[in-house]
C-alpha cells in the first residue's frame, strides 16, 4: 500500500469526516463565486449548470487522483483546466464585491484632486486676468478723462496691446464721423469711446470677479466622497461660467492654455452591467493591479487549492484504497473475513536473512497466492528462492500496513480469535 494511504489509516474516522465536511462546504463556496462569476456574462440558468459542472469536476477528479494511480495524468490536466475556468470566475465575482464597495470611493478621491488641480489653475488664471482688469479700467478712466480735457488720446500708442486695441478702436469709430465730431476737448465723439469701453472694462471685471467666487465656493463645498457625477456636474457649472474668452483677451499671452476638464469615462465609479464588471476585473488585472486584484485572486485560488486537498486526502479513506480491494478480493478467495484473511497472512510471515518479512510458497491458500502475485507486480514484493524453496519478500511498507489493518479488530476477527483461560 502506498504511504499516503497507510498514513490515512492511521487518522481517526472522525477527523476525516471533519475533512470531508470541511471539503464540501469550501465545494460549496467554490460553486457559488464561480456562479456568480458566470452570471456576471452569462445567463444565470446558463451560469448555474456551468458551474454545477465546473465544481463537481473538480471534486470527482480531485477524488479520482487519490484513488487511482492509473492515467494520473490526464486527471491532473482535466483538473488543471477545470481549476483555471473556476478560479477566473471566482476571482471575477470577488473581485466585483470588493470593487463595489472600495472601487466608487477610491475613484471619487482621484476626482477630487483632479478636480481640485483644474480649479486651483482656473483660479489662478482668473487672479492674473482680474489683476489685469482692474489695472485696465483704471487705465481706462485715465484716458477717458483724459480725452475730455486734452483730446487726441487716441492718437498715442501704448505698450500694454488691450489698450492698444481700445485706442485703435476709438481712432476708426471717430474717422468715420470726422467731419461732423472734430477732434478736440470736450465730450465728444472719441470721449463717449472710451467712456463706453470703460463700462465694458468694468462688466468684464466684474464677470470675472463673480467667476472666481464661484470658482472660491466650488473648492470650499467640495467633498472628496461626493459621487462622480455630482462632483462633475458641479465643475463644469462653475468651469463654464467663466468668460474664458474675455480671460484670455485680458491676459493677452500667447501660450494660453484652458484647464483640463476631468473626463466623466475616466472617473467612473460603477459599471453599467455585469459584462462590463467582467472585463474591468480582467483588464485591470493585466494592466495595473492593485492589492485589490492580487488579494482576490489568491483567494480564489486558496479555495479552489484546498478544496483539492481535502477531497485528495479525505476521498480514500472512504472509498477505499486500491490495495484495501486487493485485500478484500484475495479474502472473499478464501472464504474469509478482511481482518481474517490478514491476520492468518501474518502467522505465516517470518524473518529473512535481511531481516525482511517472508512468506513460504507453499503454505499460502489460494486468496494469499493470488495477493503475492498482485503485489509482485505492483513492486511491493519480490519473489527469492532458498534451499529449494519459494519464499515471497514483502515490502517494509505493505507489512506495517497489513499490521496496521488489525489495530482495531472488527467484529468477525474478535469472534474468530481463542479465548484465554
Amino acid at each position: 500500500m502506498s504511504a499516503s494511504s497507510a498514513r490515512m489509516l492511521a487518522v481517526s474516522r472522525p477527523m476525516v469526516g471533519a475533512l470531508f465536511v470541511a471539503s464540501c462546504l469550501l465545494s460549496i463556496v467554490s460553486w457559488y463565486t464561480t456562479q456568480q462569476g458566470m452570471a456576471l456574462y452569462l445567463a444565470p440558468w446558463f451560469a448555474l449548470l456551468a458551474s454545477l459542472g465546473v465544481q463537481s469536476a473538480l471534486v470527482v477528479v480531485a477524488w479520482l487522483i487519490g484513488l487511482t494511480r492509473t492515467k494520473r495524468v490526464l486527471l491532473i490536466a482535466v483538473y488543471a483546466i477545470t481549476a483555471l475556468v473556476s478560479i477566473s470566475f471566482s476571482y471575477a465575482c470577488l473581485y466585483t464585491w470588493f470593487s463595489a464597495r472600495e472601487r466608487p470611493a477610491t475613484i471619487e478621491r482621484k476626482l477630487y484632486e483632479s478636480l481640485n488641480t483644474s480649479a486651483g489653475q482656473a483660479q489662478e488664471l482668473l487672479a492674473g486676468a482680474i489683476s489685469e482688469g482692474q489695472k485696465h479700467v483704471l487705465a481706462l478712466e485715465e484716458m477717458t478723462g483724459a480725452e475730455k480735457t486734452h483730446g487726441y488720446i487716441s492718437r498715442a500708442q501704448d505698450a500694454d496691446p488691450y489698450l492698444a486695441k481700445i485706442r485703435e478702436a476709438v481712432a476708426r469709430e471717430a474717422e468715420t464721423y470726422s467731419a461732423s465730431y472734430p477732434e478736440g476737448t470736450g465730450s465728444g465723439l472719441r470721449y463717449t469711446a472710451f467712456e463706453r469701453y470703460t463700462q465694458l472694462a468694468r462688466q468684464s471685471l466684474g464677470r470675472m470677479q463673480t467667476a472666481q467666487k464661484s470658482l472660491t465656493d466650488f473648492r470650499n463645498n467640495l467633498k472628496p466622497l461626493e459621487s462622480t457625477e455630482s462632483q462633475l456636474r458641479g465643475f463644469r457649472e462653475v468651469y463654464d461660467s467663466v468668460p474664458w474668452q474675455e480671460v484670455k483677451e485680458t491676459l493677452h499671452t500667447e501660450d494660453f492654455a484652458l484647464p483640463a476638464v476631468p473626463a466623466y469615462t475616466d472617473f467612473v465609479d460603477r459599471s453599467a452591467s455585469g459584462q462590463e464588471d467582467l472585463l474591468i476585473a480582467f483588464q485591470e488585472l493585466v494592466s495595473s493591479p492593485t492589492s485589490r486584484h492580487v488579494f482576490a485572486l489568491a483567494l480564489a485560488t486558496f479555495i479552489d487549492l484546498i478544496v483539492f486537498l481535502l477531497a485528495y486526502s479525505s476521498g480514500p479513506y472512504f472509498f477505499g484504497a486500491p490495495e484495501e480491494h486487493w485485500i478484500s478480493a484475495a479474502a472473499v478467495m478464501d472464504s474469509s473475513d478482511d481482518q481474517v484473511f490478514v491476520r492468518n497472512f501474518l502467522r505465516k510471515l517470518v524473518p529473512s536473512s535481511q531481516g525482511m518479512a517472508r512468506v513460504d510458497a507453499s503454505g499460502l491458500s489460494p486468496g494469499e497466492q493470488q495477493l503475492c502475485l498482485l503485489l509482485i507486480s505492483k513492486g511491493h514484493a519480490a519473489q527469492v528462492h532458498e534451499d529449494g524453496k519459494l519464499f515471497y519478500l514483502l515490502d517494509q511498507q505493505i507489512h506495517g500496513q497489513l499490521l496496521e489493518s488489525l489495530a482495531n479488530p472488527g467484529i468477525t476477527l474478535r469472534a474468530s480469535s481463542p479465548r484465554t483461560v
